[in-house]
């Protein structure tokens, strides 16, 4: 199979070559500010997206959910689309990104987070598409065959990801995926909006037990979690394409319909907080299998974003090892995980990433942004010994904003296994303040972005002024 899958990369990058982690060439910029719109409202439009909309209800009534959603995600999908001007602007990828700022071997240590995190979504992409493949088998055929399905999605989803960016958004996306994924939208959301009550679902109460602003963070959590990734595809856009623009209203529109639709799914026909019970209340719909197929076609999408931006973030690492190979390998272990994955953390693991990419990105907006007035020198982010070298490849500076934010995150928001909770609650407790910090009334996600940006400006504006 690894064979066969080389071959048809092959092929596919003859046609399209894959970028590394060097800035991609003006003339070979392709993108327009309508494909990353059409790629960034499909990566939305996912089925984990609806169960994590389901996370919302029925603690909070479906008025509090859906302002929740609005609001996180008109804050959320801000920075998403920041870091996409960055990455088109300088023609890098996501992790070259964070040279500048935290050193070309400080960058590394995002890199392993972000290849961590993507692994972890990967399996979590495999693992939805043959449990809902399994599903919609079972109620077609009579059996499930969860090992095949989990196959087959892992090896469309590498081909995929070995065909890169331009061959997904232009051949695929745009001429069949968002139409599916559009369709198959709608007749869900008429489906659900027709057969229950929405306006007693409106002015039934919450139960109860996530604050709003957690709530918030919970909807800001999705569109951080592609932060470290969106440059990959930003940096093959064209000058002048609208990327602000493609990015930030492609992926709100599609992270607002999604989140709420989830909700509406779980109050107004009975689904589950989870892969199957979603399935099973989709299913139930009108030509409910027929739905069920597209959304698990179009799922391929956002595992082919994950797949492809481990391989680039790893490059940042090892620039010298090969995409195609790269990509193999993490697909390869994405595979092997989702044999063993369950849901029950999976609200923790959403949490997990804004903790570590919140007030990264922080760090990132005052020294891009403000600091160097929104552009870097391209000739030293690959120079060892160069501007971006600071002490050993490594900026120390920045790593101070960076761990306060996160430690602001953890303060406003424990979470983790249940020792971490505990050593962070110690801590706190032991200087003298309350644990939790006005028990997570605040949420996590602005208070950390606000403390990491502005301890930046200050500590960093301060190295970018010395001689």
């Amino acid at each position: 199979m690894s064979t066969v899958l080389q071959r048809l990369g092959g092929a596919l990058e003859r046609e399209a070559p894959s970028w590394d982690i060097r800035p991609v060439p003006i003339g070979e910029r392709r993108l327009s500010g309508l494909d990353q719109a059409v790629l960034w409202c499909s990566l939305s439009l996912g089925f984990l997206v609806l169960v994590t909309g389901t996370l919302l209800v029925p603690a909070l009534g479906l008025r509090d959910a859906l302002l929740a959603i609005v609001v996180g995600s008109v804050v959320g999908c801000l920075p998403l689309a920041l870091v996409a001007v960055a990455g088109a602007r300088e023609g890098v990828p996501g992790m070259v990104l964070f040279r500048p700022v935290l050193g070309l071997r400080g960058s590394y240590v995002p890199s392993v987070l972000n290849v961590v995190q993507l692994v972890g979504w990967t399996a979590v992409e495999y693992w939805a598409m043959g449990r809902v493949a399994e599903a919609v088998s079972e109620r077609v055929f009579g059996f499930g065959a969860y090992p095949l399905w989990l196959v087959l999605a892992a090896v469309v989803c590498t081909l995929l990801a070995l065909g890169g960016p331009v061959i997904v958004v232009r051949r695929w996306l745009e001429r069949f995926g968002v139409y599916l994924v559009l369709g198959a939208a709608i007749w869900m959301t008429w489906g659900v909006l027709t057969s229950a009550d929405v306006g007693a679902l409106w002015r039934r109460p919450g139960a109860g037990g996530l604050p709003f602003w957690l709530a918030v963070d919970l909807v800001i959590a999705m569109p951080i979690s592609w932060l470290p990734l969106v440059a990959d595809y930003s940096r093959l856009a064209r000058p002048g394409a609208g990327t602000f623009r493609g990015t930030y209203l492609g992926y709100l529109a599609g992270n607002v319909w999604f989140y709420a639709l989830g909700g509406l799914l779980v109050l107004g026909a009975g689904a589950s907080a989870d892969v199957t019970g979603m399935g099973v209340a989709v299913a139930g719909l009108t030509a409910g299998v027929a739905v069920l197929v597209a959304l698990l076609v179009v799922e391929t999408d956002e595992a082919f974003a994950d797949v492809y931006s481990a391989a680039v973030s790893s490059q940042n690492v090892v620039p010298r090892a090969s995409q195609r190979t790269l990509i193999l390998g993490v697909s390869g272990v994405a595979f092997v995980l989702a044999w063993f994955l369950s849901m029950d953390a999976y609200e923790l693991f959403l949490f997990l990433i804004g903790s570590v990419f919140v007030p990264l990105f922080g760090v990132f907006a005052a020294h891009y942004f403000v600091v160097q007035r929104g552009r870097y020198d391209p000739a030293s982010l690959f120079e060892q010994g160069g501007k971006y070298w600071f002490r050993g490849g490594v900026n120390p500076r920045a790593l101070v904003p960076w761990t306060g934010g996160f430690a602001l995150y953890h303060w406003c928001a424990p979470i983790g296994p249940d020792w971490w909770v505990e050593v962070v609650g110690s801590v706190f407790r032991g200087i003298g303040l309350p644990f939790p910090l006005l028990d997570s009334a605040l949420g996590a996600s602005l208070p950390s972005f606000v403390v990491a940006f502005a301890i930046s400006l200050v500590v960093l504006r301060r190295r970018a002024a010395a001689p």
